[in-house]
């Protein structure tokens, strides 16, 4: 069991981590009421497996499962239930899914009755390597990502790789974006350990080791920048264009898994890092490469250009009228606070849709 302790919880990682939820439980909420979320994914392939291992009891949630359904309207539900079930501010709530149960279970629980505590228990790979660590909660709002939120620490964080094998490989390739992020943004060698895993590889390993360290990195930074006033913005790396291409594509019949959008804002801002921060071409060249190399080729439409933009400027992170991103000066080396006008967005764009098509088209010929 690999413990990382932060300054208010520890992430432990490792398949053993029942003994300490028991213990975390018995200890401090015994006689206080336990309830788990779960989405309907996570109440069929994971609860049988937590059913099995624990040894006290508790109430169940069910929500529908995806983005689209994270938002006050399924907060709304789960606070009624909470009330229902007469849950008080010295109950526990335990988290089983992936980002979305992770941050709304907690925003939800950080916010009724003014506050009770939460455990993260996170499923996927996306939310054991990011929306796990950092205590970032919240909800979609008005199509723009976590607009609605706080940030509240959880009690624990228990990451358990035994939960990965429930995935569907779009759901590991999801979340290996944010690895990749990791190593682009503060670890080259953990970049170029990632990058030559390939879409085969991605299936039937064994992740903990890489999981730590991708966590370890995301753990470095947030313990010096909490709130995300300086540091912590390096993390939004990709996510500025990723994020208003994930909530476009969520509204068509194609919609896009998180991982997948950030993958396509990579590629864009690892463009606009070249043009704006001297990012290397070859170090551009690689990152498009081994981007095209794992994920398919999603056309973005010229006519949505001016959609996305707008997304972007509603963007949390902005500052003023500019358009804030986090680029790369080079590879494990982020700058962050750089902004880029409409058309250089624009170009990056139009970048992505050139360069990932033909590198998908030449792919498909061998």
């Amino acid at each position: 069991m690999q413990t990382l302790s932060l300054k208010d919880y520890n992430i432990y990682i490792g398949n053993n981590g029942w003994t300490i939820l028991n213990k975390i439980v018995q200890n401090d909420y015994s006689n206080q009421g336990t309830l788990i979320i779960v989405d309907e994914n996570t109440a069929a392939h994971c609860l049988p497996i937590l059913a099995t291992s624990v040894d006290f009891g508790y109430k169940t949630i069910q929500i529908p499962a995806g983005e689209v359904h994270k938002n006050i309207e399924t907060c709304i539900s789960i606070w009624a239930q909470m009330m229902a079930r007469k849950l008080g501010r010295k109950s526990l709530v335990i988290n089983l899914g992936g980002g979305v149960i992770g941050d709304m279970g907690g925003f939800c629980a950080s916010t009724f009755k003014r506050g009770m505590d939460f455990i993260q228990i996170p499923t996927t790979l996306l939310s054991q390597v990011d929306a796990s660590v950092g205590g970032k909660l919240g909800v979609d709002f008005q199509e723009v990502k976590n607009s609605i939120g706080l940030f509240k620490n959880p009690k624990a964080v228990l990451v358990m790789p035994q939960f990965l094998q429930t995935l569907p490989w779009r759901e590991l390739r999801s979340g290996f974006a944010e690895m990749l992020k990791h190593g682009l943004i503060a670890d080259a060698e953990q970049w170029e350990n990632l990058r030559l895993i390939n879409r085969e590889g991605l299936q039937n390993r064994d992740w903990t080791n890489a999981i730590g360290a991708s966590i370890a990195i995301k753990q470095q930074v947030v313990e010096q920048d909490p709130f995300e006033r300086g540091l912590r913005k390096s993390l939004n790396f990709g996510h500025t264009i990723g994020h208003a291409i994930e909530s476009y594509f969520l509204k068509t019949d194609t919609p896009l898994l998180h991982g997948e959008a950030i993958a396509i804002g990579i590629v864009c801002e690892s463009y606009l890092s070249h043009l704006k921060t001297d990012l290397p071409l070859s170090a551009l060249n690689s990152i498009q490469t081994a981007i095209t190399n794992i994920y398919d080729h999603q056309h973005i439409p010229v006519s949505a250009f001016e959609d996305l933009i707008e997304l972007m400027h509603q963007d949390k992170k902005n500052e003023g009228i500019h358009i804030n991103f986090t680029l790369l000066n080079a590879i494990g080396d982020a700058a962050i606070n750089q902004t880029a006008n409409l058309a250089e967005i624009g170009a990056a764009l139009d970048f992505y849709n050139k360069s990932t098509e033909t590198e998908a088209r030449a792919r498909a010929k061998k």
